[in-house]
Parts: C-alpha cells; structure tokens; sequence
C-alpha cells in the first residue's frame, strides 16, 4: 500500500516555482539574443565566399599608410569592419568611405564616425561590394579572402579609373604586378596602380 502512494506521488506533474520560470525565461531570453547578435558574424560563413571579420593589425594599418603616402583624393575600404582603415585614412586626409555588409559593424563605425570630429569625412554603405561602384574612388583598399581577389580584379579593371591605387592586404590581386610591397607574413600589404583604361 505505501509503494502505491509512492508511486502515485512521484507521477504527479510538478509546477516549476516563480523562480525556476524566471530563471527559464532569462535563460530563454539570453539564449535567442545571442544568437541574433552572432548572426552577423557567423552568416559570412554561409555566402559563396565566406568572407569573415578580421581586424587589421597595427602592422597592417601602418603598411596601408605608407601605401598611401604621397596619395589623396576619395578612398574605399572594401570589407571596412570596425571602420579602423577608414579612420586612418581620414586621419591622412583623405574623404574615406567604407562598405561593409554586416550591419552591426556599420552601425558601429557610423557611431565611432559621429563621436569622433576627425571622422567627419568618412561615411560607411551597408552594401554588396560587387554591386558597389569603384568608380568615383582613386584609391581603394581591400581585406579579401584569396578565393575572391581573381574576381575583385576583374571588377577593379571594368570599374576602376586609370593610375587609380589598389592596396590589397592579406591576399594578393593573382594577375596584377605590385609597385610596392610592404611588411610580411599576414601583415603583407601590395600597392597596384590601375593602368588599363575603363571600356
């Protein structure tokens, strides 16, 4: 008899408390805000070429500055990130702009720009760089993956002006000549000019 009520007790549903329903919905709550803040950050992986973020280094940075010396005019930081090639380069002078896809980023450096007064040069697109136009830019910068750059530079070479400058960073343009190469390892940085006349 006493085995039946045992049995019978431990059957019955069990409510969760107040507490364990809070804890179960902060928890919920966490849960599904991570994951729409990794979004952002783990998409790249699932496009055609996964392009992911990787901030520049300090030597990057500095290699793209002396790439740039003597230069002014328009830049464009293809895959511009945290904005930190952007604002380097407004701090040279130039009127940088930035294209980024991942929305957080923009929003991120778009606010850096606004809190910053030497930024007020720069502007970020939340856009596809290869429905972007080169163009109007007489310096452009690139953080590519290897598997895009053949691409890229077909579209440098359809888009681009003559004698405008291409640093690439990382990955080198695969058909193109460097003028100049500078530092080493993953912190390599090429300088091209465009000579061939847009069709």
């Amino acid at each position: 008899m006493d085995l039946d009520i045992i049995d019978s007790k431990s059957s019955a549903p069990t409510e969760l408390s107040s507490k364990g329903k809070i804890l179960l919905f902060v928890t919920g709550g966490l849960a599904v805000g991570i994951s729409v803040a990794c979004i952002p950050f783990i998409s790249p992986a699932l496009r055609k070429v996964c392009l992911p973020y990787v901030p520049a280094t300090t030597n990057q940075l500095a290699g793209v500055s002396k790439a740039l010396i003597g230069r002014n005019g328009r830049l464009l930081d293809i895959g511009s990130g945290d904005g930190r090639i952007v604002f380097t380069a407004a701090k040279l002078g130039f009127q940088a702009d930035g294209v980024e896809l991942n929305t957080i980023l923009v929003y991120y450096s778009r606010i850096l720009a606004l809190l910053n007064s030497q930024y007020q040069n720069t502007k970020f697109y939340r856009q596809n760089l290869w429905t972007f136009n080169l163009q109007p830019y007489n310096n452009i910068v690139i953080f590519g993956v290897e598997q895009m750059m053949e691409e890229f530079e077909c579209k440098l070479l359809q888009e681009a002006n003559p004698d405008t400058v291409v640093v690439a960073c990382r990955f080198p343009l695969p058909n193109m000549t460097p003028i100049e190469t500078f530092g080493n390892g993953v912190d390599t940085v090429w300088k091209y000019v465009i000579k061939k006349s847009v069709k």
